[in-house]
């Protein structure tokens, strides 16, 4: 697929997890079908997750990290993004941290926002629509990542 998706934390984590191997594929097909962005703090949050939920060691998190880059645009968290997430913060009363990672899909003109902890269905802006790739698989019983 051409569109453009922003990759929240919990998507990365899931292509770690082995404890639910359905949310394991689906974050891997999100990976690999789609025009994937992401941001810096995505890979602060990840590395934080992985170093201190999985007890990965640094090393293997310097490489899961440098995978991620290699696949994922990066957004760089500026002083543009912070003023985009305070304004959406304001508007939408999201946290600071997760009105950030909506900022950063904001100014990466990405159509999606791919999260398990946001709200589903939500269109922010009329630009960027919120989706639980994981609720929405659910519901549909397929093995498609349904973003309508």
């Amino acid at each position: 697929m051409n569109d453009r998706v922003f990759l929240d934390t919990n998507i990365f984590v899931y292509t770690q997890s082995s404890s639910d191997l359905e949310k394991h594929e689906i974050a891997l097909k999100a990976i690999r079908e789609f025009d994937c962005y992401t941001s810096t703090q995505v890979f602060n949050e990840v590395s934080s997750v992985l170093l201190k939920k999985f007890k990965m060691p640094a090393g293997r998190v310097k490489q899961i990290i440098f995978a991620i880059n290699k696949r994922c645009k990066i957004h760089l968290v500026d002083f543009e993004t912070v003023q985009k997430a305070l304004d959406l913060k304001e508007a939408y009363g999201y946290s600071y941290y997760d009105s950030l990672i909506i900022a950063a899909a904001f100014l990466s003109d990405c159509k999606y926002v791919f999260s398990e902890d946001l709200q589903d269905g939500q269109l922010i802006e009329n630009k960027i629509e919120i989706v639980n790739i994981f609720k929405r698989n659910a519901e549909e019983g397929q093995n498609d990542i349904k973003t309508r």
